[in-house]
């Protein structure tokens, strides 16, 4: 039971609130002003390395229409053969780089509809739109909306986030258990928060410090 403290505490629901921007700023803000219509154009596209927070960014967008009363989905590759409604006013769809020959085709026409004023789209992959081995016609319709591409966190940057974490949970975070943490956890900010407060649980049911040994023989 005691191997399993790290699975205790769910990662936080994803949104703007705690998204790290770091050199990410423009992106965000640009993001945050197409969701809540303050942007004309109704179609974004954002790329980055896996794990550099796309998931994190699309789930957000979804969960900001909600909190504005819009209808919102987000879908992964894998999901958006099966969505037969996409009337949303924010439709998110990941991984565009996964979709096959029958859904990109659905894409396609999804841009075109939402180019005419119906919804608004955010797409997201691991390349630009040109770099994507989909039909030519699908690549240069994602081009035609905004494009950012997403910068990951660099370690000092999650080193620093995790340090002001713990002190807001009341402990200091020796340095060796941050950097311990992030080389053998999952690397996602959302993760090694979540973690670290259930770290942070497992160290006062035992009453034992947080070092790396605790930390360890919780991952063992």
């Amino acid at each position: 039971m005691q191997q399993l403290v790290l699975d205790i505490v769910a990662a936080p629901p994803p949104c703007f609130d705690n998204f790290v921007t770091a050199t990410n700023t423009e992106l965000v803000q640009a993001i945050c002003a197409m969701v809540t219509e303050h942007n004309h154009d109704p179609q974004l596209y954002l790329w980055g390395a896996s794990g550099s927070g796309k998931t994190h960014l699309l789930q957000a967008c979804v969960h900001l229409a909600h909190t504005r009363g819009n209808t919102a989905v987000y879908l992964d590759a894998i999901d958006f053969s099966s969505a037969d409604n996409l009337t949303f006013d924010v439709i998110a769809i990941d991984n565009v780089e996964l979709l096959d020959a029958a859904n990109q085709i659905k894409l396609f026409n999804l841009i075109n509809q939402v180019r005419e004023g119906k919804g608004r789209l955010i797409c997201a992959g691991l390349v630009a739109p040109m770099q994507l081995a989909l039909r030519i016609d699908l690549t240069t319709r994602l081009g035609w909306g905004l494009i950012y591409q997403i910068h990951s966190l660099s370690e000092a940057d999650k080193l620093s986030v995790l340090s002001k974490h713990a002190q807001a949970r009341g402990f200091n975070l020796d340095s060796a258990v941050a950097d311990y943490l992030i080389h053998h956890w999952r690397r996602d900010l959302p993760s090694l928060i979540a973690a670290l407060d259930s770290l942070d649980h497992y160290s006062l049911q035992t009453q034992r410090p947080i070092t790396v040994p605790l930390l360890k023989e919780a991952l063992a």
